[in-house]
């Protein structure tokens, strides 16, 4: 399956574009109308962005019409080794496509090029024979480029177990003989479905209680700073923040410094009892964001004064939504991001927010983590920058992340 993003004045004008460049085939995904923020919401009016996919049947015949997806290989060498892959066009079916060049940026980025690339050479040195794929070679005309894509998940640690369930998924919805585009756009779609929908703060009218818990050091003050500033800022909502964060060494004074820049009010609490009271005091505020003392997940007691103050809101009767944040940063080992989980399961409705990714070029986590608890994923953090470094999690780049692309 082929998955591109249209945009347009309105969503006729989006859906007309991709249409023409797909054709009368095309299936709209999702549709979303994106609003200008700051200044360009003066200058510029909201857009309507659409996620549009085409059938490889169907693209294979939009292939025959001449808008076909790759040029000729021009290297004899790769073409001998790789002549297991149908390519969708050749001089044969279109004597005048275009430069490879030029019709990669069409692809999933560079994705397709690297991939049969490292293939070639994965065949001249076998790299890699420790490691057993689900997909058997038997009969398996897939095998070299579910192999290569199976490992590549890997290395960006994929756990085994998620990267064999998505191998298995398609390599039971295959034909016999797939080329590697098609195998690589069906993986691609396969690991976006299973990363879901970002939740990320709803911007609308209601009044939110968002609180952000998870260990010390992973960065929840400077995400609330970043939030924050986004809120104020961009998109002009009352802001306030309370800080029950009274363990660390300066944490109020961090969190006090960030409010000053931004001028919104900050309490600060010693106890879960506390909790309810403050919140009332800031009643006139659309945004409250509590940052908590970062706390180890094998601290039960600590732990548990957390999960008292959320339950103290949550029974409170105050008429708002809340929103609680379970931050981890990216960097931390699978085995210890699960037991933070685990610690915090009797939560149930968290959103999973990842930081410091800027400090890994794996990301496998963000997709073990999201599918070992079935909770959404929210937002990314990459960076100190308050208030850049932050953005709703964009799956599609994540999932270009995770088969090597950039």
């Amino acid at each position: 399956m082929i998955v591109k993003k249209y945009t347009g004045k309105d969503e006729t004008e989006a859906v007309m574009k991709a249409k023409d460049d797909l054709g009368s085939n095309a299936v709209v995904l999702n549709v979303r109308t994106m609003k200008q923020r700051g200044l360009a919401k003066v200058f510029k009016k909201d857009f309507v962005e659409i996620t549009a996919a085409l059938e490889e049947k169907d693209f294979a015949q939009n292939v025959n019409n001449n808008k076909p997806t790759f040029s000729r290989v021009s290297s004899e060498a790769i073409k001998k080794q790789q002549s297991q892959i149908n390519l969708l066009a050749d001089d044969s079916v279109n004597p005048h496509a275009p430069k490879q060049s030029e019709i990669i940026e069409k692809k999933l980025d560079s994705l397709h090029d690297m991939l049969r690339n490292q293939m070639v050479r994965e065949e001249e040195t076998d790299k890699k024979e420790d490691i057993k794929p689900a997909v058997k070679p038997e009969n398996n005309a897939n095998f070299k480029s579910l192999k290569l894509i199976y490992n590549k998940l890997l290395e960006n640690e994929v756990s085994e177990k998620n990267a064999n369930a998505i191998i298995n998924d398609i390599e039971n919805s295959m034909k016999k003989e797939s080329n590697l585009d098609s195998i690589l756009a069906s993986v691609y779609q396969k690991i976006i479905l299973k990363f879901g929908e970002p939740e990320a703060i709803e911007d609308d009218e209601r009044r939110k209680i968002v609180f952000f818990i998870g260990p010390t050091g992973v960065g929840k003050t400077t995400t609330i700073a970043k939030l924050a500033s986004d809120f104020k800022l961009t998109r002009s909502k009352s802001v306030a923040m309370i800080t029950a964060d009274t363990y660390r060494i300066a944490a109020v004074e961090q969190l006090n410094t960030y409010a000053s820049i931004l001028d919104v009010p900050v309490n600060v609490i010693y106890s879960p009892s506390e909790i309810v009271e403050s919140i009332e005091e800031l009643s006139d505020y659309q945004m409250i964001f509590v940052d908590t003392a970062g706390r180890s997940h094998k601290n039960t007691e600590q732990r548990d004064e957390i999960i008292e103050m959320i339950s103290n809101v949550r029974n409170s009767g105050i008429d708002a939504d809340i929103i609680i944040f379970l931050v981890m940063s990216v960097t931390t080992k699978y085995r210890d991001m699960v037991n933070i989980c685990d610690a915090y399961k009797s939560l149930n409705d968290y959103r999973l927010l990842f930081t410091k990714l800027d400090e890994t070029d794996s990301l496998g986590n963000i997709l073990n983590i999201k599918l070992y608890t079935g909770a959404p994923i929210s937002y990314t953090t990459c960076g100190q920058n308050v208030p850049d470094d932050i953005e709703s999690v964009d799956v599609q780049k994540l999932a270009k992340s995770l088969l090597g692309g950039e």
